[in-house]
């Protein structure tokens, strides 16, 4: 949106409970750095949500906050959930009752996560330095709101005298195309490569998703397409990692997925993730967040690593806001500073040349390097 002779961009901050709060606020400082730089501007709502919702408004996901997201060009997400709110029923504890009806109410059908090992934090990896000498950059692109997660019927309960649950895995054709469509243009961005993750030989939603994916290649003849089952997909990542670029899974499988290629990572403190729909034109509405948790054990300390929050804001520069330089930007800033020495303590081997530094370090190390 133009205003006052520049783009000017509306968003919803939920900084959430534990870490979320100290993480998001130095992403909203290199946010002000790389306005000034590239000279756009951020409308900024700050919003309740997860236990902070809970306590200040009686909901997880307040009405107040969600008018707001929906005002919203974007969503920036910290993190939610604590012991404190543990005894609450399971749909009202803030991770279902924030995260999931945010998903659904959006149709945020697409997830980006991206499992990047720089080349200086192979060390950090829990896999054999021989195996991932130069690090690796990967791109996992799941399904979001369809798939056992959503599908109806579901069932917990007795029937002929003994205990049942029931959950349904489910997709429409046209689920798995939007998200196809979604994958391979991510690939054709990067070097062309696209393995589509399922589990065709046993379950008839995968076989439809593969003939999906077939179906939709032509469309990009400049993207490699493969496929891949789920359970060597899992083996795989941990074997050659290196040997993917963009996977493409659905929803179930690609939870378990992102989990496993954030390990490998070396730290959940440096993966964003960005949850999409189509917006107007090219960019997307969506909802950017770090891969981690609240952790609650740590909060308050100033030791969190802010850089999964700090990158979750650069990829809605670059899916929302189209603010492409400035995204590169931010990308390149984390990579001179991790390069540098700059250490959060869960980045921290003792290896020589190391600076260690808190949160707020961290944010001071990115924004001098802007």
């Amino acid at each position: 949106m133009m205003r006052g002779g520049m783009n000017t961009y509306r968003i919803a901050v939920l900084a959430g409970d534990g870490i979320g709060p100290e993480v998001m606020e130095q992403a909203l400082r290199v946010l002000d750095a790389v306005e000034k730089k590239f000279g756009f501007a951020t409308e900024r709502a700050a919003c309740h949500v997860g236990g902070a919702g809970i306590d200040h408004c009686g909901k997880a996901l307040p009405a107040e906050t969600l008018a707001a997201c929906e005002a919203a060009d974007a969503i920036l997400f910290g993190s939610v959930g604590g012991p404190k709110w543990d005894a609450l029923p399971p749909d009202e504890r803030p991770e279902r009752g924030a995260l999931l009806p945010l998903r659904k109410h959006f149709s945020l059908y697409a997830n980006l996560r991206p499992g990047i090992c720089m080349p200086e934090l192979v060390g950090a990896s829990p896999l054999k330095d021989s195996l991932i000498q130069s690090g690796f950059d990967i791109l996992c692109v799941r399904e979001l709101t369809g798939g056992m997660y959503f599908g109806e019927p579901k069932f917990y309960g007795e029937r002929n005298g003994e205990t049942v649950a029931l959950d349904t895995l489910v997709y429409k054709k046209s689920e798995v195309e939007r998200i196809a469509r979604v994958a391979f243009q991510a690939a054709r961005g990067r070097r062309g490569k696209l393995c589509s993750v399922d589990k065709a030989n046993v379950l008839s939603s995968s076989v439809m998703w593969r003939d999906v994916m077939n179906a939709i290649a032509p469309e990009f003849p400049d993207v490699q397409l493969s496929h891949m089952y789920v359970d060597n997909a899992a083996m795989q990542l941990v074997r050659n990692p290196q040997q993917f670029d963009v996977m493409v899974t659905e929803n179930t499988f690609g939870d378990i997925l992102t989990d496993e290629m954030a390990m490998i990572c070396g730290s959940l403190g440096m993966l964003p993730s960005a949850s999409l729909c189509r917006g107007n034109g090219e960019s997307f509405f969506g909802l950017y967040e770090p891969s981690g948790g609240s952790a609650p054990d740590i909060a308050g300390q100033g030791i969190a690593n802010p850089i999964a929050q700090i990158l979750s804001m650069g990829m809605m520069l670059r899916y929302t806001c189209r603010e492409t330089a400035a995204a590169d930007a931010v990308d390149a800033a984390v990579r001179r500073v991790i390069a540098a020495g700059y250490r959060t303590g869960d980045l921290a081997t003792g290896a020589p040349g190391e600076t260690r530094v808190g949160t707020s370090g961290m944010g001071d190390a990115i924004i001098a390097a802007l």
